[in-house]
């Protein structure tokens, strides 16, 4: 199943917009609260310049590039986690994702009401933050006691791992704030994974901005103790980004030019999100397609081989590895085993972001 990001905010902050404009896909988008309520899923190309030059050495037939979903979630408001404007409902759509991007608004337009009634970003990603924090509470509060219960009845190292991680959790998710950056074993991770926590998951911020607050950076003003936190921000101007999606390349660079940009705040996005996943992406090119893998960061090569058939991870032999941009320049897999670029690794080789691979395999 493809990795999904769950785009959330407060109902009139652009969310459906980002979704529209991602997807190219029209869903409704009306200046009142709740009109989106089943979550739109779509899918989109991780952007990467590299494909389509190994593309041209190896004269592929194909391009084939990585992807992503994003899940448009209804706007959630102060009192979700408690059921108010059907939070419950959206709040099981989100569980059901991998990562949030979560919308703040930035810019300021009468036309569009704010359902707070002022521009306040850093306030409306308090306000969402609590919402998953509570909604995370009541869900250890409850696991936490079913776990002692059985507890009782004898003792099992597992129950007891779980146990030792929500009190670890529940202490924080009380003051409303997350624990995705808190520090966990290996053990507590596995035990907490299965219960789908809400602010277990990474979450970056896309940053509504009008297209002056885009070119001369002053967004960042209404966020300083957001940027201060080093949490990851990615500014879109979801107006510019609705027209660039119905230009053609050519006059979207152009235009990206013209404001100073050198890639679209959608494509920005999307790579943060693939990064805040923990993604990385290696590559395979050859006559008949070039194209991009997914695999978590630190994986070995047998998994990596594992992405393209499931067969190839156990019968994995060796693969043949060189960077990308030696693939390139040398003219691909020949020209690297002349120069000396080509390295034979083993199963234990980390396969790196960038990797142009080729998998030796017993069938």
């Amino acid at each position: 199943m493809p990795l999904q990001i769950a785009i959330v905010g407060l109902p009139n902050v652009g969310k459906s917009t980002l979704f529209s404009a991602i997807t190219k896909s029209a869903v409704d988008c009306a200046n009142f609260p709740f009109c989106t309520i089943d979550p739109n899923v779509g899918v989109v190309e991780v952007p990467d310049h590299r494909l389509e030059k190994l593309a041209k050495v190896s004269k592929s037939q194909k391009v084939i590039p990585t992807t992503i979903e994003f899940v448009d979630i209804a706007g959630l408001v102060k009192g979700a986690s408690e059921g108010q404007g059907l939070g419950n409902k959206f709040l099981a759509n989100i569980r059901e994702c991998d990562a949030i991007a979560q919308v703040l608004r930035v810019f300021a337009d009468d036309d569009v009401t704010h359902v707070e009634g002022s521009i306040d970003p850093e306030r409306d990603a308090e306000i969402i933050g609590m919402e998953l924090a509570f909604a995370d509470l009541d869900t250890v509060d409850k696991r936490l006691e079913s776990a002692r219960k059985q507890l009782k009845a004898g003792s099992i190292r597992e129950v007891e791992i779980l146990i030792r991680a929500l009190e670890k959790a529940k202490p924080l998710l009380e003051e409303g704030k997350p624990i995705r950056d808190l520090t966990w074993t290996d053990d507590e991770w596995k035990e907490l994974k299965s219960l789908q926590l809400l602010t277990l998951k990474p979450m970056l911020y896309a940053v509504n901005v009008s297209e002056g607050q885009l070119q001369d950076g002053s967004w960042k003003d209404r966020v300083p103790n957001l940027s201060a936190s080093g949490v990851t921000l990615v500014p879109v101007c979801m107006k510019m980004e609705a027209e660039l999606s119905a230009m053609a390349d050519e006059e979207k660079a152009e235009y990206l030019e013209s404001l100073r940009q050198e890639e679209s705040g959608l494509d920005r996005l999307i790579k943060a999100g693939y990064e805040i996943l923990g993604l990385i992406t290696f590559l395979t090119s050859g006559e008949k397609e070039t194209r991009a893998w997914t695999v978590m960061k630190g994986s070995p090569a047998p998994v990596a081989a594992g992405r393209i058939h499931t067969d190839f991870e156990k019968g994995f032999i060796r693969a043949e590895v060189c960077r990308w941009e030696d693939f390139v320049e040398l003219g691909g897999d020949a020209g690297c085993r002349d120069a000396g670029k080509l390295r034979i690794e083993g199963k234990d080789y980390i396969v790196q972001d960038g990797d142009t691979c080729f998998f030796r395999v017993s069938t």
